[in-house]
C-alpha cells in the first residue's frame, strides 16, 4: 500500500489542550493538501474546522467523552448532537472504561448506544476502548460490545494513556470482531512503517498528529 492509499485512511489529530485558532487551521489545510480522510479535533474548534474544510471532502472527526470516558451517559450524547450540529462527520467516543473494568456490561452497552443514538444517519461512531489499561480478556468485551450497540469502528487509544496502538492489539480486535467492522488505530503512528503494519494486522484507519510525516515517509514526534 503505497502513500497516498494510506493518506485516504489517516484521521489527521490536533488534540492538544493548547491548540489555537491558527493551529487548527493549519491540520485543516495539510488534509486538504495531502488528501487525509478527517481531521480529529477538539469540539470547540468543530465550527473553526467545519468553515476551513467545506467543499474539500475531508471529513471532521471530533471526540466525546474524552479523554476519560468517566462522563455520563447523557453528557456524551448531548456532546455528540451538538458536535454534529456544528458540523462534525464522525464522532470517536471514549467507552467508560471505569464502569467495563467493574463488570458494568450493561452500562457500557447503553453509553455506547446512546452515542450511536444521537449520531445515527449523521456520523459515523468509534468507540475508543482505551487499550492500555485493559487486559486482553476486556478489550474482547469492549470490543463485542461496542459492535452490539452498532458502533461503526473500534478504536485503540486516545493517545492520553499509557499506550498506544500496538499490532497485537490490533489483530486482536480484528479477531474479535470479524472482518466487516472499521477499527482505528491510534496512539504512536508515527511513521510509513508503523502505519503499514498496523493496516496489515486489520486497520482500516489510523489516528495520527504525525500524518504529513507517515506519508512524506518521515518520523514524526506526536500523537
Amino acid at each position: 500500500m503505497n502513500a497516498d492509499q494510506i493518506a485516504k485512511m489517516i484521521d489527521h489529530t490536533l488534540l492538544s489542550p493548547v491548540s489555537t485558532k491558527e493551529d487548527i487551521l493549519r491540520v485543516c489545510e495539510e488534509a486538504k493538501r495531502n488528501g487525509f480522510a478527517t481531521v480529529c479535533v477538539n469540539p470547540y474548534w468543530v465550527p473553526t474546522a467545519a468553515e476551513a474544510l467545506k467543499g474539500s471532502g475531508v471529513g471532521l472527526t471530533t471526540v466525546i467523552g474524552f479523554p476519560l470516558g468517566a462522563s455520563r451517559t447523557e453528557i456524551k450524547a448531548a456532546e455528540a448532537t451538538d458536535a454534529i450540529e456544528a458540523g462534525a462527520t464522525e464522532i470517536d467516543m471514549v467507552l467508560n472504561v471505569g464502569a467495563l473494568k467493574s463488570g458494568e456490561r450493561d452500562a457500557v452497552l447503553k453509553d455506547i448506544r446512546a452515542v450511536v443514538a444521537a449520531s445515527e444517519g449523521k456520523a459515523a461512531v468509534k468507540v475508543i476502548i482505551e487499550t492500555c489499561y485493559l487486559t486482553d480478556e476486556e478489550k474482547r468485551t469492549a470490543s463485542l460490545l461496542s459492535k452490539e450497540a452498532g458502533a461503526d469502528f473500534v478504536k485503540t487509544s486516545t493517545g492520553f494513556g499509557t499506550g498506544g496502538a500496538t499490532v497485537e492489539d490490533i489483530a486482536l480486535i480484528r479477531a474479535v470482531v470479524g472482518p466487516d467492522m472499521g477499527i482505528k488505530a491510534s496512539g504512536g503512528v508515527r511513521d510509513l512503517a508503523t502505519a503499514r503494519k498496523l493496516i496489515q494486522a486489520g486497520a482500516t484507519r489510523l489516528g495520527a498528529s504525525s500524518s504529513v510525516a507517515i506519508v512524506t515517509g518521515g518520523t514524526g514526534q506526536g500523537y
